[in-house]
């Protein structure tokens, strides 16, 4: 049993997460940035009766970041399993997306682990015994996806800062792993705004098209985000699991696909076949 601490807690796979932490018997502390958005993991918590503690923690604040985790380490000396799951989801083309939206992105899904990581390692470190798990994506280790380049670049960047630290933390009691998952039913694109492209956008009727593609495999046929959670506390206790752990037959499908092609220019034409069969055909450019 440890003591953990979750990002982005109020709905999702991170909701989830802090119920099956706290179903394992782990001292569960589960944050988020409104935590007037706790409602439905606290009834869930209550039918259950399981002890969650909530923290506001905004991961784009270096101060919110610092008092959440001070707060726990006051506790217990030192978080013994963090998990870095907060996330977001703004879509657009490269070329016209508000760079608003896309530095949001970049901020929350990359450098907010990296606020995290700087604030809660130093004690965990000096406990040992600890583990850091970055909350990836199968885009993480797929070619960049169209009209979710920031998300996509987000979470190679997440899987780079996970190898990197795998290195740094060599002969260091502190272990860290990516957990990768494929299509699973989350609110991170509602949550985020949503697919809005502006019909004046040149790229309007084709990202469209693609948003119909995700909202069929995510929101139709995605898997329980529960089955995530479960992968997540076993990783946690699990001092065998490696760096990178894909989640899903459809995240291992893709990542299987994409090394079969073997270029770039070898897989767009088996992606966009992947995406006409759940979409349709993909409208004329």
């Amino acid at each position: 049993m440890g003591v953990v601490l979750i990002t982005g807690c109020s709905s999702g796979f991170g909701l989830e997460l802090a119920l099956a932490f706290a179903r394992h018997g782990d001292t569960t502390y589960a944050s988020m940035r409104n935590l007037a958005k706790a409602d439905p993991l606290l009834e869930r918590a209550r039918a259950e009766d399981l002890a969650i503690e909530l923290l506001e923690l905004d991961v784009d604040d270096d101060d919110s970041v610092a008092a959440a985790v001070r707060r726990v380490e006051d506790r217990h000396g030192a978080i013994d399993i963090l998990i870095n799951n907060a996330g977001v989801d703004y879509t657009g083309a490269v070329e016209t997306i508000d760079l608003d939206k896309a530095r949001a992105v970049m901020e929350t899904n990359f450098w907010g682990p990296v606020r995290t990581i700087r604030a809660a390692l130093p004690a965990m470190r000096a406990k040992g015994g600890a583990v850091i798990i970055n909350v990836s994506s199968a885009a993480g280790r797929m070619p960049g996806t169209p009209y979710g380049s920031w998300y996509s670049a987000s979470k190679h960047a997440l899987n780079a800062l996970t190898e990197a630290m795998f290195l740094e933390l060599d002969g260091i009691d502190v272990r860290v792993a990516c957990i990768e998952p494929g299509f699973f039913r989350t609110d991170i694109t509602r949550n985020s705004g949503g697919h809005q492209p502006v019909e004046s956008d040149p790229y309007a009727r084709d990202q469209a098209w693609l948003a119909d593609f995700f909202a069929k495999s995510v929101g139709e046929s995605g898997g329980d985000p529960a089955d995530v959670a479960d992968v997540i506390v076993r990783a946690a206790h699990d001092p065998t699991t490696p760096v990178h752990n894909l989640v899903g037959d459809d995240a291992a499908m893709l990542i299987d696909l994409y090394q079969q092609a073997g270029s770039m220019e070898a897989w767009a034409p088996v992606a966009i076949s992947f995406a006409e069969s759940v979409a349709g055909p993909r409208p004329p450019r």
